[in-house]
């Protein structure tokens, strides 16, 4: 798809933005409230359209019900949360040091109920995006392990590092506890870093940030993702501009987002499309309604 037409694209996915139905708002936040079980996966052929949670906010002190709040107003199907917030609904310590030890204690009963009310809005927690993880001594990585686990998480999320000793732990635990980590890459990060990680264990993937490929390989992620799909956990939604361009509105960068979307979605892959908002948010407007928008974007190439 040509740059022009992508930008056409976003003008016709932003003039056909509804308001969410408030209806539907309410009912999903009441769900939430009550007891229920996990929400059913989504039908074949659908694309999960998730938000990098609280970092699109730009609020990592966000509590995890203000969180659910946002995610449901918005329509997303899934999230990728990173821990901060759940661990201060466990009465997590602020010092790091305090922090480290309290994880070897801690009890993971309680997630249980966070979990639960994530499920009955319709919110899985699909990603754990876990800080630190090549920090953490081997008790605290079976730790993350186990909450992200017990979050329902299909897959941990961290920074791709570029030591091969990084990679091979954190994959021999990823092996261990047969629970995928997506390494996250930058512009700087190219198809071979992965593909090494790849090499080091079987549970070792890729969150393949769409923006951030374009930008820093100067081609299309499409080759990659079609050849590794099978170790992509979830893909970041961010437009770009090739030669480390800026991040842009949706549609106006040289990213291949409707392409992508439609990969997934033609060839039913259990990627989520997680949203990942970084760019600017232009004045008179507002960060939840620039997400919105984006959410639009990619609803309207899938329809």
């Amino acid at each position: 798809m040509h740059l022009q037409t992508r930008r056409d694209f976003a003008k016709l996915s932003l003039a056909a933005l509804p308001a969410v139905g408030l209806l539907s708002v309410m009912s999903r936040l009441s769900a939430a409230a009550a007891p229920t079980q996990a929400p059913p996966p989504p039908p074949p052929g659908s694309v999960r359209i998730g938000l990098n949670v609280p970092h699109s906010f730009r609020d990592s002190r966000m509590s995890g019900d203000e969180i659910l709040k946002n995610c449901v107003e918005l329509g997303l199907d899934g999230i990728e949360l990173r821990t901060q917030p759940v661990e201060a609904f466990l009465g997590a310590p602020t010092t790091a040091e305090q922090l480290t030890q309290w994880r070897k204690c801690v009890s993971l009963e309680p997630v249980a109920q966070f979990r639960q009310k994530y499920a009955a809005a319709g919110l899985p927690i699909e990603i754990v995006k876990v800080d630190g993880l090549f920090q953490m001594a081997d008790a605290e990585l079976d730790y993350a392990f186990a909450l992200a686990k017990a979050l329902g998480g299909r897959a941990i999320s961290t920074e791709i590092s570029n030591r091969d000793d990084d990679l091979k732990r954190i994959g021999s635990f990823a092996d261990k506890h047969q629970l995928m980590v997506g390494y996250h890459g930058h512009a700087t990060t190219t198809p071979a870093d992965w593909e090494k990680a790849f090499s080091f264990a079987k549970f070792n993937g890729a969150n393949v940030d769409l923006g951030h490929f374009v930008a820093g390989n100067n081609i299309s992620p499409v080759p990659f993702i079609q050849q590794h799909h099978e170790r992509i956990t979830h893909v970041h939604v961010k437009d770009r501009k090739m030669h480390n361009g800026p991040k842009t509105p949706f549609g106006e960068g040289d990213t291949p987002i409707v392409e992508v979307l439609r990969l997934i979605r033609d060839n039913q892959w259990n990627i989520q499309a997680t949203i990942e908002f970084e760019y600017p948010v232009p004045a008179g407007s507002s960060r939840m309604a620039e997400i919105a928008r984006s959410v639009k974007f990619c609803r309207h190439a899938l329809a």
